[in-house]
């Protein structure tokens, strides 16, 4: 048996000449690597976070979060009330702009208005004319009607200083007071804006 074991353990040093044997085999103690300090998160004693720090630095970190959000906030604020005034603005121009053009135009229909009256029991070609007149005058009022531009209703109204200027007052009980019994010149209005006020007669 001793013969055979030592054939065997020749013929392993033959297949691997660099095997050592079993007796001369040195038994290597497990390496302890060396702590890295920089391992110990902010200085703890046992290598694990320090949890005061942590919260130290999340509650640096939320207190920029919400100062970026209230300047977010702001921010928004300020460009919707910008949005809003531009709009108004815009849309105050517009108005002006149209009240000036009709402004332009009204005595145009004043005097068609007059002609019309003046041709009201005349001969036959003055009923021609007068229907000439009333067409225009037709088309004009589609045109301010188109503009959004209302007349101003008078006669048989309570007297409203914000849309009728008075230039006559009469005492007659067949009226209520402050009616307006007369109309001498339409007033008009835009969108809540007067263009021109009514020039009327108020009664009582």
């Amino acid at each position: 048996m001793g013969k055979d074991k030592n054939r065997d353990d020749v013929r392993q040093d033959v297949q691997n000449p660099d095997r050592i044997p079993d007796e001369q085999a040195v038994p290597v103690e497990d390496e302890q690597k060396p702590v890295d300090n920089a391992d110990k998160a902010d200085g703890s004693p046992n290598g694990e976070p320090d949890v005061n720090s942590i919260m130290a630095r999340l509650e640096e970190k939320s207190k920029k979060c919400e100062e970026y959000f209230d300047m977010l906030q702001r921010t928004a604020a300020e460009f919707d009330n910008y949005r809003k005034r531009t709009a108004k603005e815009k849309e105050s121009l517009y108005t002006e702009a149209v009240c000036d053009t009709v402004l332009a135009f009204l005595p145009v229909a004043d005097s068609m208005e007059r002609a019309i009256k003046a041709y009201g029991e005349k001969e036959e070609d003055a009923k021609v004319i007068k229907e000439g007149l009333e067409m225009i005058l037709r088309q004009f009022k589609d045109i301010l009607n188109k503009l959004g531009v209302e007349e101003i209703k008078s006669v048989g109204e309570q007297f409203d200083p914000q849309f009728h200027n008075a230039i006559m007052h009469i005492q007659n009980e067949a009226y209520g007071t402050n009616e307006i019994v007369e109309e001498f010149q339409k007033g008009y209005i835009l969108e809540g804006k007067v263009i021109r006020h009514s020039m009327v007669k108020v009664a009582n």
